[in-house]
């Protein structure tokens, strides 16, 4: 059974920085593609990146530049690094696992996913 647990969440100022953990245990965790996902209230659950492997991350637009995700296969734990925070990046923010490659940002076809960890960006 494939468990993940976010953590890290907060309340910052505009511009400010978070960073995100997530647990990952139950599967062999280097095979598995891990992925952030958030959603808005009244909004749909939207990717805002995924990884596979080190080098082959990809990102929302509108979190390019400013995120970076990244993987430690020998702790089981996902990472995502979000610097110059907007408030319209205010969201709850899911830690996701799918067991087949590619690892789209497109959430519909993820099979795990974490409870989630608030984001709340001030302005």
């Amino acid at each position: 059974q494939v468990q993940l647990q976010e953590s890290g969440g907060g309340s910052v100022q505009s511009g400010g920085s978070l960073r995100l953990s997530c647990a990952f245990s139950g599967y062999t965790y280097g095979s598995y593609c891990m992925g952030w996902f958030r959603q808005a209230p009244g909004k749909e659950r939207e990717g805002v990146a995924t990884i596979y492997s080190v080098g082959s991350a990809s990102y929302a637009d509108s979190v390019k530049g400013r995120f970076t995700v990244s993987r430690d296969n020998a702790k089981n734990a996902l990472y995502l690094q979000m610097n110059s925070l907007k408030p319209e990046d205010t969201a709850m923010y899911y830690c996701a696992a799918r067991g087949t490659w590619p690892c789209p940002l497109r959430p519909g076809s993820w099979n795990y996913w974490g409870q989630g960890t608030q984001v709340t960006v001030s302005s």
